[in-house]
């Protein structure tokens, strides 16, 4: 096994010097910390964790908060917690991942603790009641979602407003008149979800500037629930040419259930979604989508953290433009 010793050995330096590297705790030269750092990776060192997080006064470790709730898709959520898990082991962090319903007493038994630097917290509702004890912690934190009120907090996400507009926006330009939202399970409005909410104001402003007739239909994750939507809408909106998915695993049935109902996709019905790129290729008919970043939310809000954590002034709010892709599921509206 390498040791600390064998490190400053081959690096030519003492091993406190090579301890003042690893945690910061000293200034050392930008000559000899290079130096350092080329010798762990020649050796292949690994300082041990005990050692380390006493060195420093750190864990090392991130907490990931993941409240899986009713209405969530697990195989999405997971996407991102992948991605914040990659991230965190490139900057030599572990991530403790918190799935149940973390409220101020959850957060507050991992923050009192030695368990965890900082947190990550995912599912954020419009009026988060974790948002208090977050602005009083010392560990920094970041939020995937924007709050009504995100003042004081750090948030990155996709703009998921600018997401709805773009969706309508696309249907609107290939001249379809009478749209639909068809979005996420009922419950995740009932929470006031901030994503889901963006989504329809999104949806709902640019339909207003467009003119155009609009409806919001929250729905259930099953291929039943999409049947019934799917007749509810024919029913109410017999005009209806253009639907916009917010409910990954309704759109391969949504398409299923008008194709039944005799709607040709996209020759009397354009459809839209904002899901991942891979789920909207792999339909029957490929979907033209705003794609839903995950990768890039996780990968950033553990930067914005470490970068907490290192002491550097970080924005408050970081959105990401939406990207849309057309596929073969939009066309322009029959006359």
């Amino acid at each position: 096994m390498v040791k600390i010793t064998d490190v400053a050995r081959h690096a030519g330096v003492s091993p406190s010097t090579v301890s003042y590297a690893l945690s910061g705790k000293r200034p050392i030269s930008e000559e000899t910390r290079q130096r350092v750092e080329e010798a762990i990776r020649e050796l292949g060192y690994r300082p041990h964790a005990g050692a380390r997080a006493l060195a420093s006064s750190r864990s090392n470790v991130l907490a990931l908060v993941i409240p899986l709730r009713a209405g969530i898709h697990v195989p999405v959520v997971m996407q991102f917690a992948v991605s914040v898990v990659t991230t965190a082991r490139k900057h030599d962090h572990d991530v403790l991942l918190l799935t149940q319903e973390e409220g101020e007493d959850g957060l507050r038994r991992v923050a009192d603790t030695a368990l965890v630097d900082a947190l990550i917290v995912m599912d954020v509702q419009l009026r988060e009641p974790r948002l208090p004890l977050l602005r009083s912690l010392e560990r920094p934190s970041v939020l995937i979602g924007f709050p009504a009120d995100s003042e004081g907090l750090t948030c990155i996400d996709l703009d998921f407003k600018a997401a709805g507009e773009a969706c309508v926006e696309h249907l609107a330009r290939l001249g379809h008149r009478v749209v639909a939202l068809v979005g996420s399970p009922p419950e995740v409005y009932v929470r006031q979800t901030a994503f889901a909410q963006r989504v329809v104001q999104g949806f709902t402003a640019a339909a207003d500037r467009s003119g155009l007739s609009s409806s919001v239909h929250p729905c259930e994750a099953s291929p039943a629930a999409a049947r019934l939507v799917a007749e509810q809408l024919l029913r109410e909106h017999p005009a209806l040419t253009g639907v916009v998915v917010h409910n990954e695993p309704l759109l391969e049935p949504l398409i299923v259930a008008f194709e039944r109902l005799g709607l040709r996709v996209p020759g009397d019905l354009s459809v839209t979604a904002i899901c991942p790129d891979e789920l909207a290729e792999s339909v029957r008919v490929p979907v033209t989508s705003v794609a839903l970043p995950s990768a890039e939310v996780g990968e950033r809000a553990v930067e914005l953290l470490m970068k907490k954590l290192g002491g550097s002034a970080v924005p408050e709010a970081t959105l990401l433009p939406p990207r849309l892709t057309e596929r073969a599921s939009t066309a322009p509206r029959n006359a």
